[in-house]
């Protein structure tokens, strides 16, 4: 079956055609660090790694550019507060940003472009745009003249000719001939970071840092471009007629975007106190992998709404999941069922589904259909050896997309070590209630303690812990 996506450009599904067969160029506006980015953030990153991982999965070569705003307003402005040079200011959020994507287990990027390592190419481009009359020069800055782009307006459905003069469409603190122009380049104050230029020292305008750097690593046309809601306008609006206006070409073809998320039923905020980060819900006690099942399992055009309940649901699937594959791993059976048609159903429901929007509820579901039919088999002493084979190369398949099945490695803190090795004391002294007691603490811990005759199992469960210390992810 053909893949097909929501493209925001053309408002319907589309079958999708690379540029280059094989091939694929993604562009994802990646985020501003000027603090450290929250969930709803990383929501729009993990469908973008969803995306990346499918697109793998199904054969191309995939190559995806994530830009690092590391210079605007709001870096300049922190970095000055701080009293530090703008370098200084972004590093410990581009090194936070990186910490979190690792967390949850999100591929990296073949490039992570830093705005400030491309200047020279926004000049350029400005100076295309210049040429080409689509700007003019305002106290210094230089504005897009939108009415010279008549196709302004193609991605969002916005009426170019409801935008009076007037009309506030991006905030710039320079003086312009329309409102709804947008800045290219602007003037910086003594002492902030800046750039020379032709029309003076200054920084670039947000805008334009996205178009040159995807330009620069993926061609002037290319093939995804991807993004939150909140991005279509104006920002890949302006996109567009900043890169359109400079070379008379396509820019990306396919407009991929994520829907929001929201907590407890409302916007996140920090005046409602329910504006959360990842380091916010590991401190509640959740394991990134539990988190990342979340994120991942709303389609990505729906808005997502993120409460304690769905990501204790969430938990209780990631552990459902991850001891589904290590039973299968160790089971030793030796029945007559190897699983054909089932491991068949699953892989081509998962497969179709994706394909559609990627159709991640209905591809999940297919999953723990064969979850409940392979547990069965296995409940039964039916399960084949060809069958326990076919069924693990399917759940390595499927985790190549969803990388969920494996539980994240994290080393025993001081206190649990103690309580384990107290309660194996305690059961050796026959002291039951004793032991019994300790195992409740370690289950409020979120340790669960299997007894087995080769000696005590254990596994932290991916759920809310009621005490303890937050494990910090293992590097992988």
């Amino acid at each position: 079956m053909a893949i097909q996506f929501y493209n925001t450009l053309t408002r319907r599904l589309e079958t999708f055609e690379p540029l280059e067969a094989g091939k694929v160029g993604i562009y994802t506006c990646g985020p501003t660090v000027y603090e450290r980015a929250h969930v709803g953030n990383f929501r729009t990153f993990t469908f973008e790694d969803l995306l990346r991982r499918f697109l793998r999965w199904k054969g191309f070569d995939v190559v995806q550019v994530m830009n690092l705003t590391d210079v605007d307003d709001k870096t300049i402005r922190g970095s000055r507060e701080a009293g530090v040079s703008l370098a200084e200011y972004t590093e410990p959020y581009i090194i936070a940003f990186f910490e979190d994507v690792d967390a949850l287990r999100l591929q990296r990027a073949a490039h992570y472009p830093r705005a400030t390592e491309h200047v020279a190419e926004m000049v350029e481009l400005i100076q295309k745009l210049e040429a080409t009359g689509h700007t003019y020069v305002s106290e210094g800055a230089v504005y897009y003249r939108i009415s010279t782009f008549p196709a302004y307006g193609k991605l969002s459905g916005m009426d170019i000719a409801s935008l009076q003069p007037g009309a506030r469409v991006d905030v710039d603190e320079y003086a312009k001939e329309e409102a709804r122009d947008f800045a290219l380049w602007k003037p910086v104050d003594e002492g902030d970071a800046g750039w020379d230029s032709p029309w003076g020292r200054g920084r670039p305008g947000w805008h334009v840092e996205c178009s040159a750097m995807s330009m620069k690593y993926l061609g002037e046309t290319f093939d995804i471009h991807t993004g939150g809601v909140d991005n279509i306008f104006p920002h890949h609006e302006n996109e567009i007629a900043q890169s359109e206006g400079a070379t008379a070409r396509p820019f990306a073809r396919y407009w991929l975007h994520a829907e929001h998320l929201i907590i407890d039923g409302r916007s996140m905020s920090k005046s409602l106190g329910n504006f959360f980060t990842l380091p916010d819900l590991l401190a509640k006690g959740y394991d990134p992998l539990a988190i990342r099942y979340l994120l991942l399992a709303t389609h990505y055009r729906r808005q997502m709404n993120l409460t304690l309940e769905v990501l204790d649901a969430a938990a209780a699937a990631v552990t459902r999941l991850t001891d589904f594959y290590h039973r299968v791993s160790e089971y030793e059976g030796a029945g007559g069922k190897d699983l054909a048609e089932e491991v068949g159903e699953a892989e081509g429901a998962f497969a179709s589904s994706l394909e559609q929007d990627l159709g991640i509820a209905e591809a999940l579901a297919a999953v723990f259909d064969l979850v409940t039919a392979a547990n069965r088999a296995m409940d039964r002493g039916e399960l084949s050896a060809t069958g326990r084979a076919k069924l693990l190369a399917a759940l390595d398949s499927f985790d190549r997309v969803l990388d969920v099945f494996h539980a994240t490695p994290v080393a025993l803190d001081e206190e649990i070590e103690k309580l384990i090795a107290e309660r194996e004391e305690a059961r050796r002294a026959k002291d039951y209630a004793r032991a019994d007691a300790l195992r409740e603490k370690l289950s409020a811990l979120g340790i669960t303690l299997e007894d087995t005759p080769e000696g005590v199992r254990w596994k932290r469960r991916f759920g809310k812990a009621a005490g303890g210390k937050n494990p910090k992810p293992a590097k992988r």
